[in-house]
């Protein structure tokens, strides 16, 4: 049974991937750090067409730490029922806002330990933040980032944040944030998480999991 891949395989992996799937700046619509960190706060265990719905009714009537703040707990929780576990994202998202208004001059953090420290940011959030809102090189992880990129065995890691590390050491450091959509869209056509379409994969080829199944 093969367990590693060769650094030329992840080389042709990733190659195929990049020839496959269009560059993707990001599926959430924002107009600026702030609004993309909503989002993607919003966007935990929950789709991205559900969030753009959200958020293009509550951007229209508040956008800005100040206008969000306004709102207040109960009111924001208002347009954003709709989504997964509205009701403790209100509460990070108004405590977050409090946060970057008192501690950080009204502007997001462009720093991954900043950024960790408000309420409702984890590592897969700042990242995506870092890499769309200020240009740095990032790759966040999220469930299909996770569960391909295991699978095909570009990296073995049991938990999404070791995974991260190990994907930053395999990929080259320009690829790291496009690789994080072109893996989502892997996931999403391809790579499902029930019953993944191995026969139709352009790279079963070099898929662990499939080569070790036949």
């Amino acid at each position: 049974m093969k367990k590693k891949l060769t650094k030329q395989e992840v080389h042709t992996i990733v190659s195929l991937l990049d020839n496959a799937y269009e560059d993707v700046a990001t599926f959430l619509h924002y107009s600026s750090p702030y609004e993309l960190l909503i989002a993607v706060i919003l966007s935990a265990q929950c789709t991205d067409i559900r969030v753009n719905q959200i958020t293009t009714e509550l951007f229209a009537h508040a956008s800005t730490p100040q206008q969000i703040l306004a709102l207040g707990t109960e009111g924001l929780t208002q347009y954003i029922k709709s989504a997964g576990l509205f009701r403790s994202k209100s509460k990070n998202i108004i405590a977050a806002t409090e946060m970057i208004l008192d501690r950080f001059d009204g502007e997001v953090p462009n720093t991954m330990e900043q950024l960790l420290t408000l309420p409702g940011v984890g590592r897969k959030t700042a990242n995506v933040v870092l890499s769309h809102a200020f240009g740095q090189d990032t790759i966040a992880v999220d469930t299909h980032v996770f569960r391909v990129s295991n699978r095909i065995g570009l990296v073995c890691e049991k938990d999404p944040i070791a995974t991260e590390f190990a994907l930053m050491k395999v990929l080259d450091q320009s690829m790291w944030s496009k690789m994080h959509y072109k893996l989502i869209l892997h996931g999403r056509r391809v790579c499902a998480a029930r019953s993944p379409k191995c026969e139709d994969c352009l790279i079963h080829a070099y898929c662990l999991t499939y080569r070790n199944k036949k």
